[in-house]
């Protein structure tokens, strides 16, 4: 994928053939951004690099490719229009959502098929599940109990439209979604007997397996924890209802959830991304899990080197959470990053690679991607440490 690609890929601020600058709703700082170094820019600001997202979007297709199966990747991870319009031009099927809001805001942006991945048990949240489907033919919508099916099928009928609807089974973390099994299929059976609902499959996300350490040890438990999801799609398709879609799994089960029957698509998320909490997993070929490239970032400016052994940046919690494991400052060694201030980030030296003074910028993988991005009105596509694009993130605090 080229450059004009990427730039052209729903960007609040690009550069235009002519050179000049198309700016969105926001400030003008960020239009003004377009061409300077990454290094320049005020901080905390969180960049992806185009290069290795690109090389992501084409590493996870690839893997689809080979495995037989469909990507219908998570956009609670980059809760960006234009992240979405690249996964599919990349070959997805489809994009998931996690909330009712994130998926009026992918809609509103013409970014379809949707997948909402968690059920909607209020009226009013339902009538908004109902709205959206006006909106956009291909939303899928779940659900896990009998009465929220007769409140869905309701809610449908009320809207004048068909809701097309997957039952969410739980793969045993007792979440979310109906037991496997006898209660599953009574669901499935029940949703494809109600008027203005469509079955279409089920879905069965397994999220505590995807940061099992150890490729070995992951991969042993999302094919256990799955076998109930597969045998209860196995007896769908038996008793002749819909068996289109039976999807889940993630960016730690990508090259794992193919091997259950029955699977047809995975709900990657923080593969675009990833961050220190998938480094640290391990992968099929060695203990950091290298199959996807960090590609997002934060840029933070030292604000104190006076004490020994330390230095104080402007990338806390406000910044970066305090999720862990903690921030990894990149291209270094002999340092640990804490952002457990709200305002400040830390520095600690251990025999560092080298040592900051006040002014310097640095930059560091992020904890957990999806929060971190949940932070930021925007965020920069750099390519060689130079500013590209810059992307509005558009579903930033649609957490209801």
């Amino acid at each position: 994928m080229g450059t004009a690609g990427v730039a052209g890929a729903g960007a609040l601020w690009t550069a235009s053939a002519e050179g000049g600058v198309t700016a969105g709703r926001e400030d003008d700082n960020a239009s003004r951004a377009i061409g300077t170094s990454k290094w320049d820019l005020e901080t905390p600001a969180l960049c992806v690099d185009l290069d290795r997202l690109e090389r992501n979007l084409a590493a996870l297709q690839a893997q689809m490719s080979r495995a037989g199966i469909a990507s219908r990747p998570h956009a609670k991870t980059h809760k960006c229009p234009a992240i979405a319009r690249l996964q599919l031009a990349s070959g997805a099927i489809g994009i998931c959502v996690a909330k009712i809001s994130e998926a009026e805001v992918m809609a509103s942006h013409g970014i379809g098929p949707l997948l909402l991945t968690t059920s909607n048990v209020t009226p009013d949240k339902i009538r908004r599940a109902m709205r959206v489907r006006t909106w956009n033919k291909d939303f899928v919508q779940p659900v896990d109990t009998e009465a929220n099916a007769r409140d869905l099928s309701a809610a449908a009928g009320e809207a004048g439209v068909t809701a097309d609807v997957v039952v969410d089974v739980d793969p045993g973390g007792h979440r979310s979604g109906i037991q496997p099994g006898a209660p599953a299929l009574a669901l499935a059976q029940l949703v494809d007997q109600l008027p203005n609902l469509t079955l279409r499959g089920m879905l069965c996300y397994d999220g505590g397996t995807q940061h099992v350490a150890g490729f070995a040890a992951r991969r042993a438990q999302a094919l256990e924890r799955l076998a109930p999801a597969a045998e209860t799609f196995a007896a769908m398709t038996r008793a002749g209802l819909s068996a289109e879609i039976f999807s889940g799994g993630g960016t730690g089960t990508y090259n794992i959830d193919h091997e259950t029957a029955g699977f047809t698509d995975v709900q990657a998320g923080s593969y675009v991304f990833m961050d220190a909490q998938y480094l640290a997993i391990g992968g099929s070929s060695g203990d950091v899990y290298t199959d996807f490239e960090p590609s997002l970032t934060v840029v933070t400016t030292v604000l104190n080197a006076t004490y020994e052994g330390r230095a104080t940046t402007d990338a806390g919690a406000k910044a970066l959470t305090i999720n862990r494991p903690t921030a990894i400052v990149v291209g270094e060694t002999g340092m640990a990053y804490s952002s457990g201030s709200d305002e400040f980030g830390t520095i600690q030296y251990d025999g560092p690679s080298r040592t900051y003074k006040v002014g310097d910028r640095l930059e560091v993988i992020v904890p957990h991607c999806d929060p971190v991005v949940n932070l930021y009105d925007r965020v920069y596509g750099t390519r060689a440490d130079r500013v590209e694009t810059v992307w509005g993130i558009a579903a930033r605090g649609q957490s209801q």
